[in-house]
């Protein structure tokens, strides 16, 4: 698998659902990402992805008589001061939302049908173990990321031969899946 931003990675396990973390609302996660490949591959964009999906996701709304709203209120257009959950919302690519933008909005996203917020103004919010239902020790940062899944599978890089093909001229092994070589 592997994101828009240079972040890939093999499926360590499959769970089913119900096995799987999940937020205080009941909704389980569909992939958790190992954290060292932000600061391996210095991407902090799939962060702001996953924040930026979360904000669509959710929706928010900007109170513009809170004084805590006055930084994200010069910056931010009128109409967007209030956007209904799954709204399409596009940001600009070199020129898009800054790390304060995003903070103030995940601020200010919108309660689930429970009236509950489920992530805080940092994009973490604590997830439960799927099998023991006990919390985790620290918050995760939870949102909606584009994923793609690559054409690299076992099966087709596998490759392994005990006798085969050699060189008319050196007597060495074929190289290559293709031609059924060996080491040489």
């Amino acid at each position: 698998m592997a994101g828009r931003h240079g972040n890939k990675g093999v499926v360590g396990k499959i769970l089913p659902q119900e096995d799987m973390p999940f937020m205080a609302d009941g909704t389980p996660v569909d992939i958790i990402l190992n954290t060292h490949g932000v600061p391996r591959r210095m991407n902090i964009g799939q962060v702001l992805e996953v924040h930026l999906g979360w904000l669509a996701h959710a929706g928010w709304t900007v109170n513009p008589d809170d004084p805590a709203n006055a930084k994200l209120l010069e910056t931010l257009p009128e109409h967007l001061y209030d956007v209904p959950p799954e709204s399409l919302t596009a940001t600009p690519v070199f020129d898009g939302a800054s790390n304060e933008e995003i903070a103030g909005l995940l601020a200010n996203s919108k309660p689930n049908r429970d009236g509950d917020v489920m992530v805080d103004g940092d994009g973490k919010t604590v997830l439960f173990d799927g099998r023991s239902g006990e919390p985790f020790k620290y918050p995760v940062s939870v949102g909606y990321m584009y994923m793609l899944k690559l054409h690299h599978l076992v099966d087709e890089k596998i490759h392994a031969r005990s006798t085969g093909p050699y060189s008319m001229i050196t007597q060495q092994p074929l190289g290559g899946k293709a031609q059924f070589g060996g080491q040489r």
